[in-house]
């Protein structure tokens, strides 16, 4: 449950390599493989009265809910929906339980939210189950915003999965989930390099809610190359420039020279070279 404390919004990567995510129909859960999509994204919000507890809500304002409804006839799993309750219930409350490096969300009644695979109408479906052995319970867990508190330090920055992740790659920062409890705690690493916080334009040169953290790697080399390369690894485009925002006029610009002699954090935006 520490983990979720410090996380204002997640995403959640399932076994195979799909996000959670509310259907655009707003009250479908589903499986989806772009995880840049803001329906990936869910806002954690605390539990009043437990430490252990949260709920999650999707971009459309309404709630992972455990629904008494059975998926299939015959079958033991139920449902999980998206609903906005007048009264919020046990139904939109999960407990977070860690399972080595990946996560399992319980219910209040004890059932385990799954990722089903398979065949129709079983693909990309999702549901709570009773518990047994099968890795369709496992989550790795992304923080994409982290909570900053005001009267302490704030967290170590803790590097998220990029868009359209190859199931394939090694990627050259470590994602959240798989940091321990930890290194999440921990004030930001001395020696692993600097952290690169980066945003991704769309074709027209455009960054949504470039305010928030945005995604993170930690990078150790000293190149604008190897920094590309890193970027492409880790998001799987391969066709993109480097930019960052001229602190003068805010436009951005590519970055062409060596990077900055330190260590310091740096924030930049990967533009699609197509971009006008």
């Amino acid at each position: 449950m520490d983990f979720f404390n410090q996380a204002k919004a997640v995403r959640m990567r399932n076994v195979h390599d799909k996000y959670l995510a509310a259907d655009e129909d707003e009250e479908t859960v589903t499986q989806d493989r772009n995880g840049s999509d803001k329906r990936a994204r869910w806002t954690v919000e605390p539990v009043r009265g437990s430490f252990e507890v949260i709920r999650l809500r999707s971009c459309y304002g309404n709630y992972l809910t455990a629904s008494n409804e059975r998926f299939l006839l015959g079958a033991t799993g139920r449902k999980v929906v998206l609903s906005k309750p007048s009264r919020l219930d046990s139904s939109v409350e999960w407990e977070p339980v860690r399972d080595g490096s990946k996560m399992k969300l319980k219910t209040r009644y004890g059932n385990l939210l799954r990722a089903n695979g398979g065949l129709p109408p079983w693909r990309n479906s999702v549901t709570h189950d009773t518990p047994h052995v099968s890795e369709s319970f496992l989550w790795d867990v992304d923080i994409v915003e982290i909570l900053v508190g005001t009267a302490t330090p704030a967290p170590a920055p803790v590097a998220t999965p990029p868009p359209h992740r190859r199931p394939s790659y090694t990627s050259v920062s470590r994602s959240s989930s798989d940091r321990s409890e930890e290194e999440l705690t921990m004030s930001p690493p001395k020696s692993e390099g600097r952290i690169i916080y980066y945003h991704i334009a769309d074709e027209e040169g455009h960054v949504e809610d470039e305010s928030a953290v945005g995604y993170a790697l930690t990078f150790k080399g000293n190149t604008v190359e190897q920094l590309t390369q890193a970027l492409q690894e880790e998001t799987s485009i391969d066709d993109f420039v480097v930019c960052t925002r001229n602190p003068l006029n805010g436009k951005l610009f590519p970055i062409r020279l060596q990077l900055p002699p330190n260590s310091g954090t740096m924030h930049v935006v990967l533009v699609p070279s197509s971009s006008s």
